[in-house]
Parts: structure tokens; sequence; C-alpha cells
């Protein structure tokens, strides 16, 4: 028998509702249809009610509390629909709505052309700041922007969601950004009024996800029995510091992330192809090894790569007759031993006693990522490659001499064979192999990620500590982002973050001197040469920091020990020096010397030993 019926799920929130609209066909072979509408009413007068409200603050009609408590309620209604603005207009709610609180610079031909940035997270930082009462009028300046922002994203936002499976990924990317910016801080920079909003933003997923939780899905009662989880948790009425967010990734966002996909092929609804997400949306765990999608990063395709290129790559890797003094192959600055670094402060040159200008980072996990070397100077996999074959001081040569060596070896010849189908060697067919092996060194075999798996439940509770302290009070997961615990930022996975440090040239040296290095400013790329990005350096993860020492671009630091002091006490800025536009807090985060064990404790169960042989 078919039959249409409608039902209309609305969210209240005070006079606004988020309404969603069904329409369903009784068909066994396909997935119900399904049409939904949302309204942004709520957040439209929470915002015009801050911008009154900031305006009454600046001609000195209403205090500070006033105006704090308004900001609250409109980042909490814009939290009710976090999940779908994030979902379907990324870009406008980053740069419009609610984008972190940093200057930025965008393409402007051959000069860099700086942005002021704009939204909740920027009103949140000033509003919250001791700078506040000099900057009246920037604060009304920011809330008018911003209403005029909803304004115009609700008039254009009568979208129609024809799919279940944007809705299902909606809820899962909610999940990421909830777990990753929001009970971490980074959404809140002022406020830290992250628990209280990371509940609402649960709980409004939670409400819009229950007309899929029917009892005639095997997969609804978990997907229920989850999201009650982590509700359990943010009602337990626990400080910033103090909420445990081991136990809500373990017993909520990671098995919620898995069943809520169950329940999407439960209710027949198609996942939509990968290969343009870096995000793999098949995966069932944020942390296993196909969460990303490494070929999303680099110009090898999927359906080009295999064992046998792979193993080409590895070989090339490992072959010095590529350099020009054939003395100098990849593996002599990455060491497979030391997760592919070399143990050095600066890495050896190809002249005898000199070093090149910065040390080598990991390759491991190296492929997830936008931008690569520490000054994200190269924009893909394969121009990280060339950079070293012609720099001067490295390879020093070109790819007409690199081929007419390997065409010499029979062996390479048979290999490109292999893996090609043809014996020729070419320039573009050498980047391949060498991006197939480099694509290959994926690491997520550590101890913590057979936990969170529930592989092994066996692991030291001041790992745990540790884990709760990185992502909290230690404020590491507001730069460092799981699962990669690089720079890669969450819940898109689509770029890269660099952080001004203020590093020390020598942490042993009296008085303290800041590195000379200029980092991003100088990375030859002309839209990004500001004073932003002076000192700037890409986020390296922290995946096997135990085996990467030294530390920074300059190792300078030899211990773990000494990377956590220098955070500890706010890194340049805290140790006195003039540090231009550091984006760590100079302020202490106050850890005290059993707090900084655990999250060494942590670091170490980051280790991944079997990555090491490839």
């Amino acid at each position: 028998m078919n039959y249409h019926f409608f039902l209309k799920i609305s969210v209240l929130i005070g006079l606004s509702f988020m309404g969603i609209l069904y329409s369903f066909k009784d068909n066994k072979q396909a997935a119900p249809e399904l049409a939904m509408k949302f309204d942004l009413t709520e957040l439209k007068m929470k915002a015009e009610e801050l911008s009154a409200v900031a305006n009454a603050f600046k001609l000195g009609k209403t205090n500070v509390a006033n105006l704090k408590s308004t900001l609250l309620k409109t980042r909490m209604a814009y939290k009710r629909v976090e999940f779908v603005l994030a979902y379907f207009y990324p870009s406008f709610t980053e740069a419009h709505i609610n984008g972190a609180p940093l200057l930025h610079t965008e393409n402007g031909g051959e000069n860099a052309i700086l942005s002021k940035p704009e939204g909740l997270q920027v009103l949140d930082e000033l509003i919250f700041s001791a700078e506040l009462m000099a900057q009246k009028s920037q604060a009304f300046i920011l809330s008018k922007k911003l209403e005029g922002n909803i304004i115009e994203l609700k008039n254009g936002a009568n979208i129609i969601v024809d799919q279940g499976s944007q809705m299902f990924e909606a809820y899962r990317q909610g999940l990421l950004r909830i777990f990753t910016l929001g009970v971490t801080g980074f959404d809140t920079p002022g406020s830290l009024n992250a628990i209280q909003e990371s509940k609402v933003a649960l709980q409004a997923i939670y409400e819009s996800c229950k007309y899929f939780i029917q009892p005639d899905k095997c997969q609804g009662k978990i997907v229920d029995s989850l999201f009650q989880n982590g509700l359990v948790l943010f009602n337990a009425q626990v400080d910033f510091e103090n909420f445990d967010r081991l136990t809500f990734l373990k017993s909520c966002i990671n098995p919620l992330y898995k069943h809520l996909l169950l329940l999407k092929n439960e209710w027949g609804y198609q996942t939509e192809s990968s290969h343009l997400s870096a995000r793999n949306v098949n995966s069932q765990s944020i942390f296993e090894k196909d969460f990303l999608n490494p070929y999303y990063f680099t110009e090898l395709k999927e359906e080009e790569d295999s064992p046998a290129l792979m193993a080409l790559g590895k070989s090339l890797f490992k072959e010095p007759i590529i350099s020009q003094n054939q003395k100098m192959a990849c593996i002599s600055c990455h060491h497979p031993n030391k997760a592919f670094t070399d143990g050095l402060p600066k890495s050896n040159s190809n002249v005898f006693g000199k070093v090149v200008l910065r040390n080598s980072p990991t390759l491991i996990n190296a492929v997830l990522s936008d931008r690569y070397f520490y000054d994200l100077r190269a924009f893909t996999l394969e121009q990280q490659v060339e950079h070293v074959i012609y720099n001067e001081k490295e390879f020093n040569t070109g790819y007409g001499n690199i081929i007419k060596k390997l065409k010499g070896k029979k062996e390479y010849k048979t290999a490109f064979k292999t893996a090609f189908g043809t014996g020729e060697i070419s320039r573009v067919k050498i980047v391949k192999a060498l991006s197939s092996y480099i694509t290959s060194l994926v690491s997520y075999n550590s101890e913590f990620d057979h936990y969170i798996n529930g592989e092994n439940e066996n692991i030291k509770t001041e790992v745990k500590q540790g884990f709760n302290l990185f992502m909290g009070k230690a404020n590491c997961g507001t730069c460092h982002f799981p699962p990669t615990f690089a720079g890669l930022v969450p819940p898109l996975y689509q770029k890269n973050e660099s952080e001004i440090l203020g590093v020390f040239e020598n942490p042993k040296h009296i008085p303290l001197k800041m590195d000379a290095d200029l980092g991003r400013y100088n990375n030859s790329v002309l839209s990004e040469k500001s004073w932003i990005h002076k000192g700037s350096f890409k986020t390296s993860t922290v995946r096997n920091i135990t085996l990467t020492s030294p530390y920074f671009h300059n190792g300078a630091f030899s211990t773990l020990e000494e990377v956590m002091d220098f955070y500890n006490n706010g890194g340049g800025d805290g140790a006195g020096l003039e540090v231009i536009n550091q984006t760590l807090s100079g302020d202490s985060l106050h850890l005290n010397p059993q707090e900084v064990a655990a999250v060494i404790e942590f670091l170490h169960a980051l280790t991944d030993s079997t990555v090491l042989n490839l």
C-alpha cells in the first residue's frame, strides 16, 4: 500500500524554531524522500538584541554584565543551528558568523591583503577581555556587522534538503565540531563557556535526529542511548577544567559517529563519494587509519596507486643517485627509526659541515596536509618533492639528470615497468612514486588509538589525565587538533594553521633571544608576505613526538619537559620577549609538575612503532 504523510518537527527555542518538514513514501526498494526547511528567527532576534545592547553600552546606558549576558544568549542561539549552518554554508559561517579571532591574509595578486576577523568568536574574545572599555565602539561595530550577516544569511537560507544522507553528515560533522572546537575552548576564547555551549549544540543535533530514531530501526536505540550518555556528562555541571573529555569521546562522540553512519545506512540513504572530501565519509571511527582520505591531499589518484608504485617510491626514497653529488637521499634526513626525522637541530646540507635553515619534520602523516614545510611554501606533496630536488643546499639537481641516472640502472627500468606498465622513466612517474610512498606513511596504530577504538582497555591513569589536560586546561588541543594532533583544522580538515610562538634562538643562553627565522613571512608566497606571518610556523603533529626530538623548527628544545615549560610559561611573550602578533597566549597555563608529567605520558601514548619499518 502506498501512502503519503507529513510530519513537522520543531525544536522550540523561545519564539523561534528550526522547522523540519519531512515527506515520505512507503517504498521498500528506496530510501524515503525527504524535504527539510529551517529558519534562523531566534538567532536573528538575539543578534539584533546584541547590537542594541552593544550600542547602549557604547553610550554608557548599560553595564558590562548585561553585554556579556546578551552575547552568551546570542551564542547559544547560534549553537542550536550551528550543525546546519556550518555544513551547508561553511565559508560564509567561518568568515562572518563564527570564525577564529585572528587576522588573516587574502590573495591580492602580488600583494597581501590583510583581512580583519569578525563574528561571534571575535566578540567573545573582545567582550570578555580587559580591553573592552577602550573598545566600546569596536564591540558595537562588530555586533552590528554580525546582525547584518545573520539577516543576510536568513534571507538566503531557505534551503530544502532532499537527501537524508546530507542530514546525517551534518550531524556527524557537528559531532566533530563539538569535540574538536567546542569542549576544547577553541570556540570560546574569552568566556570559556565551552561546556555549556557544547551541551546546547549536542542537544540540538539530538532533537533534529529524533525522527530517525524509530523503533523499527535497530540502530535507533543505540543512537538514542549514546546521545543520552553525552548529555549525562554535560548535566553533571562540571567546569571547563574538570570536564571529562576522554569519557565524552569514548562513550558518546566516537561511537555516535559510527552508529549514526549505520543508522543512515539502515534508512537506505546512500553515502556520497569521498573523493571530494578530506574526511572519509564512510569512516566509522575518528581514530581509524582511514578517517581522512590521503588522496584528497595529493595529486596522486587512488586508482593510480598500487603496492608496486609504493615499492618503487620506497626505492627512490633511499636512492642517493637522485642527488647531484650522489651521496644524499630522502632517507638521509628522514630516518625511519626516528619517525622519519634526523634527530638534528638543523638538517645537514650537501656540503660537509654545513646545515640547512631548519630541521626535518616527520613524514609520518605528512600527506594529511594542504601545505608543506614549516613555512607552508609548498601547496602540494609533489611541490614539496621538487623543492628538495632543486634546492642547491639539498639535492641541487633537476629531473633531466635524475632520469638519465635512473635509466642507467636496469633494476629501475624493471620497477617502472611493473608500476606503470612501461619502462619509460619520466618526471611525472618519479613524483607519483615518491608520493605513493609518503602517502603510505599514515599512522593511527598507537596505544592511544587502540584504547579509543576499544581494542585495548589497559591504559595508564596518567595517560587519561594527560589527554584531558591536553584537550582542556593545557590548551594544546586548540592548535593540535585530533585525530592528527597537528594544525589540520577540523571538522573539514582542508587547511593548515600556522602559529607564532616566539621560539627562542637558544633557551640556554641568557638573556633569551627570539629566533631570527621569519618563517611563513619569507615563504615566497607574495599574497602572504604580511607582518602577521613574521615568525609563524606550521603546527606540526605531536604523534610520535617521543621519537622526533629536538623540537621546533630550529631544534631549540631537546626534551618534552623543556617544550612543556615553554608553553606553560606563555612562550616568547610570557618570557618577556617582544613577539609581534604571538598567537599563543602569553599567560601562564598554571600547570603543576604532576599535570605536566601527565601531558607527557599522553604524548608518549601516541607513539606508533609499526610505521617505522615501512
